[in-house]
């Protein structure tokens, strides 16, 4: 298989080559796996523009073994591919890394969505879409892995231990595997406990953008959560949502 072409993000760029070569050094590294190659070529120009370094193919099979073998900040994976299913290939990757990626759905498709994210992803997007509105997701989602204000070594609450510094999650000790959206929303519920959170106010601080209509992320990241956490053992709900409101942690932290 040939290797992507990389096409430099420098085509305006009025800087010496050195400062070029610096600047592209520095570049966020982001692997589009779809196969509609205008759309690629077009997402290619746009987010080179933006100050991304892209590489694209356009299967199942290469995305696989460029996702786990790259070194990428983000990848953007289409679920239908030529050679296989994005799902499968995300839950492939996911195996081997917490890279994270923002799958591209069918318009309408829910189960595609939910699929995704109970496979891993940080996010979705379905088409079709704007590519600035693209742009900002993947701005939104690389946010989140940016280095965040000194937090408390452990919280733990109930049966739960959250060490926000090495973003693990233990549950009686054993490691619960969750994505970066699951465990930032998990901590803002957990620093919440005892009280409602909003869908908008957890979309805001978690997803880094507002609520769009029908958009069921939010919900859809909380319904991962509750199927990996479990209840409690007294059989009462862990993360109790309240119709129209948000969704509150039930129990009180403890912080050592």
């Amino acid at each position: 298989m040939a290797k992507p072409r990389h096409i430099p993000s420098g085509d305006d760029a009025l800087a010496s080559e050195e400062d070029g070569a610096s600047a592209e050094k520095d570049q966020p590294r982001i692997l589009l796996v779809d196969d509609d190659t205008e759309l690629c070529a077009s997402l290619r120009r746009l987010l080179c523009m933006e100050g991304f370094e892209i590489d694209a193919v356009h299967t199942a099979p290469e995305g696989e073994q460029l996702a786990t073998e790259g070194n990428f900040a983000l990848i953007v994976l289409d679920v239908m591919l030529p050679g296989g299913d994005g799902r499968m290939v995300l839950r492939k990757i996911r195996a081997l890394s917490d890279v994270p990626v923002v799958m591209l759905t069918a318009r309408g498709d829910e189960t595609d969505r939910i699929a995704g994210l109970e496979a891993g992803a940080d996010d979705y997007l379905p088409k079709p879409f704007s590519a600035r509105e693209l742009v900002a997701r993947i701005r939104a989602v690389l946010k989140r892995r940016l280095p965040q204000p000194p937090q408390p070594q452990v919280i733990a609450i109930g049966d739960i231990e959250i060490h926000p510094l090495t973003r693990e999650v233990l549950q009686e000790g054993v490691e619960v595997m969750l994505t970066g959206a699951e465990f930032d929303i998990l901590l803002l519920l957990v620093k919440s406990a005892g009280k409602v959170v909003s869908r908008d106010e957890i979309a805001e601080i978690c997803l880094g953008r507002p609520v769009a209509p029908f958009d069921r992320s939010v919900d859809n990241h909380v319904s991962n959560l509750r199927k990996k956490l479990g209840m409690f053992c007294r059989g009462t709900e862990r993360i109790r949502s309240l119709r129209g409101t948000g969704y509150i942690y039930t129990g009180h932290t403890e912080t050592p």
